[in-house]
């Protein structure tokens, strides 16, 4: 095994650093957008995360992908994927706070892709994932990471917890649960990751796509080495993860303790379209236009779902 890993760290250090040029070249230059003041790139660092997957009825993922050109990546089995991720940014532009993603792998373009394919010729199908709910800890990262980027970002009371068994992270808004997940912590591979990632989100009737570039060493267990526990609650932001059908084991997890990341400045959007008439999709631009510069966070979550047996 160890000769095997020692293969894989080699060939992955070789993959070249994910980051544009053009993000290169603007560092050190400046930026204010909607009040924000940004120093290029827009970026984050000394940043641990925690990945899950876990696999879903694709059918019912299908139905929660809007307009007509997203469509949920099909593994083999005919399953779907979502994906938890929880971000801890200690350092960026607009300081620290949490990032509690829940999202659906997913292509993008006039038909559904072939399985497998998506991981492979991402540009080609346009890979990436489709945000249903983005709860973080401070108003700032709300107004721009929504009002800039189109992510459905709100504040919420957020943690994350690192043992030397486990990392976790719980998600509650207004006294409800939204989700916990705990991930068994993965051997320590220290795999070197340098990925590039497309999020899809939904804002002004409009499909947002932004780039992430991230880099990191990441600790991997997949299949039965994979060990998570995710909890759902009645909040209404993750009533529809009920109907998903998740599976109770993960497809695989991933603890990086610490990661340096870029989010593009360059984004694209589409109008967000339905066979009948009046269909809107996301928030209007009036839920950000009131939103404050604060960093401050809301308290963490007041019951601790994850003591729970």
């Amino acid at each position: 095994m160890k000769p095997i890993l020692s293969l894989a760290r080699l060939g992955l250090s070789l993959v070249p650093s994910p980051y544009p040029r053009r993000q290169r070249r603007l560092a050190g230059r400046n930026a204010l957008v909607d009040g924000i003041p940004f120093e290029m790139p827009v970026n984050s660092a000394d940043t641990p995360c925690l990945m899950a997957a876990f696999t879903v009825d694709r059918a019912a993922a299908a139905r929660l992908l809007p307009g007509g050109e997203l469509h949920p990546v099909t593994l083999p089995g005919g399953r779907g994927l979502l994906m938890i991720t929880v971000v801890n940014y200690v350092r960026t532009d607009i300081g620290r706070y949490i990032e509690y993603s829940i999202a659906l792998a997913c292509t993008h373009g006039n038909r559904p892709a072939p399985p497998l394919l998506p991981g492979l010729l991402r540009g080609v199908f346009g890979t990436g994932q489709y945000v249903l709910d983005l709860p973080v800890s401070s108003e700032i990262s709300v107004k721009g990471g929504k009002g800039i980027w189109g992510m459905p970002k709100h504040q919420a009371n957020l943690d994350f917890r690192v043992t030397d068994a486990t990392v976790s992270s719980e998600y509650q808004v207004d006294g409800q649960l939204g989700t916990f997940i705990s991930i068994d912590r993965p051997p320590a591979t220290a795999l070197p990751l340098r990925v590039k990632a497309a999020n899809y989100c939904a804002f002004r009737g409009m499909l947002m796509k932004s780039s992430i570039y991230f880099e990191g060493e990441a600790d991997i267990a997949f299949g039965k080495r994979a060990r998570a526990r995710l909890l759902l609650g009645d909040a209404p932001q993750v009533v529809a993860l009920h109907d998903l059908g998740i599976t109770s084991n993960p497809l695989f997890t991933i603890y990086l303790p610490s990661t340096r990341g870029v989010l593009d400045d360059h984004f694209e959007c589409w109008f967000l379209t339905s066979e009948a008439p009046g269909q809107s999709y996301g928030e209007p631009m009036k839920s950000v236009v009131d939103l404050g510069l604060s960093q401050q966070w809301l308290d963490p979550p007041r019951i601790d779902v994850g003591a729970r047996p």
